[in-house]
């Protein structure tokens, strides 16, 4: 029997708001973009409204943040980290707020919020701030007759504009390490999923961040991310989404000579080799496409099956993604929500259909399962299609909860496959030869190439793309952090 969560009366106070501002200069301000009602994907119901930015409003967000810059970058690393900490504090202590956001925002289940997207998004700020303190901010030259180093330093603004589908995470992953070197951010959320995003406004006053150093605000793209991109006082940019767009960012940014750190779509592979644990790795599958209800870039989306294990294999996955329990994502027990909105309804059933129209096989059906009595919710069932290379589910990013089989004989065959498209985020390989499975690893083109799990992300570990894919590094790493700070030689002649 399934329990429905009651809303923390704290995420009921932000909801029932006539409208929900931005958070721009450390204060709460309605915008001159209008409004934008934000629904719950469960339902198809309006769940709160926020206020909307333009290219007036970003100016107004980048000049508050240019102004404090001069006050954040100064303090020594140690003081910054000790705010930074504090806010991970708070982001914990206000965990259940944060993830009951996530899950009536986004659609994910609870447990997936409160598990993973919260408390990791906590741990960023952490890993993050103590990076800081450690960091070696000079570096001595040896040059004959000079007093010479390089110091390192912050760039000063940096824009930040992230997708809906993980919008808690994301946000933490790219604000941390700019922040904690000295940057001051303007952040525009998903119009979305802006929910989180937003509260965070809240909990970055409430533990001293300074105004200005942190700012939020959203939009539709062309409204308020392209001004963002555009200022002139913003020194660096990232962007995570889809490969379309973020070549149209990688342009402005090349005419405007600032770096951009771009983490794009993918077309992910798992190469299942023959001496698996079929049941092991059907779930670890299952798993992958119905988390975040495949609205995942790097998840894998291509399972290369070897041909002896492949019947087996596809008579257990199909008894895995059948008893998926699909339901609201506050409702304790639910394993895969919705999808984010009606267009990404359309969007999955558009290739789906396309996929079969173009001669794949439906191993699992796409179905529109009636959840919560009735309620307009944009729910689809887990759902797999097998066939051959050609086809536009093999060949384009789909972002739904399914996959695209195929069956393989030689492992060099596998590679070319996987290797035949311009992706190039994160594949992995599943097997017991761990001699095998990690020269497969090494030749398949990926940032990120797993081995015997896929999804794995951890502080430490560095997470990015290649090909369209993405360019300007990745997450999660020290070379993360180094992203945030600009090289700069002082020298001084001694004759």
């Amino acid at each position: 029997m399934t329990h429905t969560i009651e809303k923390h009366p704290s995420v009921a106070a932000f909801l029932d708001q006539p409208s929900i501002p931005a958070f721009i200069g450390g204060q709460w301000r309605e915008l001159s973009g209008g409004t934008m009602d934000v629904k719950d994907p469960a339902t198809g119901k309006t769940i709160a409204v926020v206020s909307t930015a333009n290219a007036n409003d970003v100016a107004d967000a980048v000049e508050s943040a240019d102004e404090a810059f001069a006050g954040w970058s100064a303090m020594k690393p140690k003081e910054r980290a000790e705010l930074l900490n504090r806010l991970a504090d708070k982001i914990a202590e206000q965990s259940e707020v944060l993830a009951q956001l996530e899950a009536l925002d986004v659609g994910k289940p609870i447990v997936n919020a409160r598990g993973f997207d919260v408390p990791f998004g906590a741990d960023c700020l952490r890993y993050f701030a103590d990076m800081s303190i450690d960091a070696v901010y000079d570096r001595p030259l040896n040059v004959e007759g000079m007093d010479a180093r390089v110091h390192r330093a912050p760039y000063g603004v940096c824009g930040f504009i992230f997708p809906w589908n993980f919008p808690f995470t994301l946000c933490c992953w790219g604000i941390g390490p700019a922040l904690a070197a000295g940057n001051t951010v303007v952040i525009k959320a998903s119009e979305v999923t802006p929910l989180s995003t937003l509260y965070l406004g809240y909990l970055a006053k409430e533990v001293g961040i300074p105004d200005g150093v942190i700012n939020i605000y959203t939009g539709t793209g062309p409204e308020c991310g392209q001004p963002l991109v555009e200022h002139p006082l913003v020194r660096r940019i990232s962007f995570t989404g889809s490969s379309a767009v973020g070549k149209m960012i990688g342009r402005i940014c090349g005419e405007r000579l600032i770096p951009c750190k771009l983490e794009l779509g993918g077309k992910g592979a798992a190469v299942v080799l023959d001496d698996v644990d079929v049941d092991q790795v059907a779930e670890a599958l299952a798993g992958a496409i119905t988390l975040n209800t495949g609205q995942v870039c790097c998840t894998a989306t291509r399972w290369f099956i070897h041909e002896k294990i492949y019947d087996p294999f596809v008579a257990k996955i199909q008894e895995l993604l059948n008893k998926t329990a699909i339901g609201h994502g506050l409702e304790e027990g639910t394993q895969m929500g919705p999808l984010v909105s009606k267009a990404q309804v359309d969007r999955v059933e558009d290739y789906y259909k396309k996929g079969l129209s173009e001669g794949a096989t439906a191993i699992v059906e796409l179905k529109r399962p009636v959840v919560g009595g009735g309620e307009e919710g944009y729910f689809v069932s887990p759902h797999l299609l097998a066939g051959d290379d050609n086809n536009i589910c093999f060949r384009e990013e789909v972002f739904g909860p399914t996959a695209y089989l195929v069956k393989f004989k030689e492992d060099s065959d596998a590679i070319k496959r996987v290797n035949s498209l311009a992706y190039g985020l994160a594949n992995s390989v599943w097997g017991r030869d761990l001699d095998r499975a990690n020269a497969i690893a090494e030749q398949i083109v990926s940032g990120n190439s797993w081995i015997n799990a896929h999804n794995v992300f951890a502080y430490g570990l560095p997470y990015g793309g290649v090909n369209l894919s993405g360019v300007g590094g990745g997450v999660n790493s020290p070379e993360t952090f180094d992203d945030y700070l600009r090289d700069q030689t002082i020298a001084r002649p001694l004759a």
